[in-house]
């Protein structure tokens, strides 16, 4: 989705190259002094977006929101965010905060982590300034951002980043060390019911700036290609909302929809870590849908891209993935060794398309359309010229002048 960045100061706009520049902004939207509402708790910001109601509270603990958790809550929209944690730690430029305060939502940063016990699902909270009541009650207190207050924050945290990415490249280099096994060897695969050999595979994430816009881009290759597509996460309610359907849905499952699940004919595969660990499991035996496991280290879209490369895709077309640090550090990960691997390995089959929606926008120039219309006007006159029923009009409409002449004048 595009979140609304109307309000967003110019140098903090995430608007794709080429496109029109958007609208100066207006008067800001009055907001009530004091906002009430039903509250949604959860320390996990993915699980209350698949809950969470128009016009309710969301009371989440997500240190450094980043963009892909805003723009969830701002497509839910929410009355206000309340943040146990800090928003912005200043690790690193994260815009997640600032595209909330853009669209007019409340943020209640930093209200400490007692405010996640105090509140119950569902119970009525009033936003009041930088308080939090419930019941007439204070039950936590933080800090109420504004643009001007997050921009300041924002601008701390670039100075500070380069510390950030010397930790980053270490700990990625680290990984490396530990996970190289990733470039040499082929894991056990799962058995799947598409068969992708000598296929184009399109393999669909949620993150990323521009994804939507990405695979919106790509309508005509897949009406004319029909490639095999794996979905990733969340990736599978995009899939299913552009039109399309999944042919296998693959990771933890915290962030997809029931529905999106039980679509028919997707196969659902669970990401297993080296330890055994399964997240998305315990999900699907509740919902009691079946599954197959694959077991393998790195993130899920990275073993979704090995999994298409390992099962003999002829090409691999990525969207929405993760490359950058920035997309990394908001999605909690210390590095990105998996993803530097993995690429490597199905490097000679990959097209990353990232950004594709800016590649080539038509235009259509006022000459062209002028030809057009010539065109046509052509066309119609060489009709009349040699189509013979035309013929046959003109030449009863001219005996008929002819003879109503004659009549009149002799």
């Amino acid at each position: 989705m595009a979140a609304p960045q109307s309000r967003l100061p110019r140098r903090y706009r995430l608007v794709p190259v080429g496109s029109p520049p958007a609208a100066e902004p207006g008067p800001a939207r009055p907001r009530p002094s004091e906002i009430e509402a039903p509250a949604r708790v959860d320390v996990r910001t993915k699980r209350l977006l698949t809950r969470v109601q128009p016009g309710e509270i969301a009371v989440i603990d997500h240190l450094d929101l980043d963009r892909l958790a805003a723009e969830g809550l701002i497509k839910a929209r929410v009355a206000a965010v309340v943040n146990a944690s800090r928003s912005i730690s200043g690790r690193y430029p994260n815009m997640g905060p600032l595209l909330l305060v853009a669209a007019d939502i409340p943020l209640i940063d930093d209200a400490g982590a007692g405010v996640m016990a105090a509140v119950a699902e569902g119970q009525v909270l009033t936003v009041s300034g930088d308080e939090v009541r419930a019941g007439g009650k204070v039950v936590a207190k933080g800090s109420r951002h504004t643009l001007e207050s997050l921009e300041e924050q924002i601008e701390e945290a670039k100075l500070r980043v380069g510390a950030e990415l010397e930790r980053f490249a270490e700990n990625t280099l680290e990984y490396l060390r530990r996970e190289h096994h990733l470039l040499t060897d082929s894991p056990a695969l799962p058995k799947l019911n598409v068969d992708l050999t000598d296929r184009h595979v399109l393999v669909v994430v949620r993150g990323g700036l521009g994804w939507e816009e990405d695979l919106a881009a790509l309508r005509a290759y897949i009406r004319e290609i029909r490639p095999a597509i794996i979905a990733v996460d969340g990736g599978a309610d995009a899939v299913v909302d552009a039109g399309y359907k999944p042919d296998v849905i693959i990771g933890d499952f915290d962030s997809v929809r029931d529905s999106t699940l039980r679509t028919k004919g997707a196969q659902l595969v669970v990401h297993a870590y080296p330890d055994g660990d399964a997240p998305g499991a315990a999900r699907l035996d509740a919902l009691g849908l079946p599954y197959t496991v694959f077991e393998a280290a790195g993130t899920s879209e990275d073993i979704a891209m090995l999994l298409a490369y390992e099962k003999r895709a002829e090409l691999i077309v990525a969207v929405g993935t993760h490359a950058s640090m920035v997309e990394f550090l908001d999605k909690g990960r210390a590095g990105m060794a998996s993803t530097f691997l993995v690429r490597l390995k199905v490097g000679p089959i990959l097209v990353d398309a990232k950004g594709v929606n800016r590649l080539y926008q038509s235009r259509v120039r006022k000459s062209d359309l002028f030809f057009l219309v010539g065109a046509a006007l052509m066309a119609m006159v060489v009709m009349a010229i040699v189509a013979q029923p035309i013929h046959v009009y003109w030449d009863g409409l001219w005996l008929y002048l002819t003879d109503t002449w004659r009549a009149l004048f002799g």
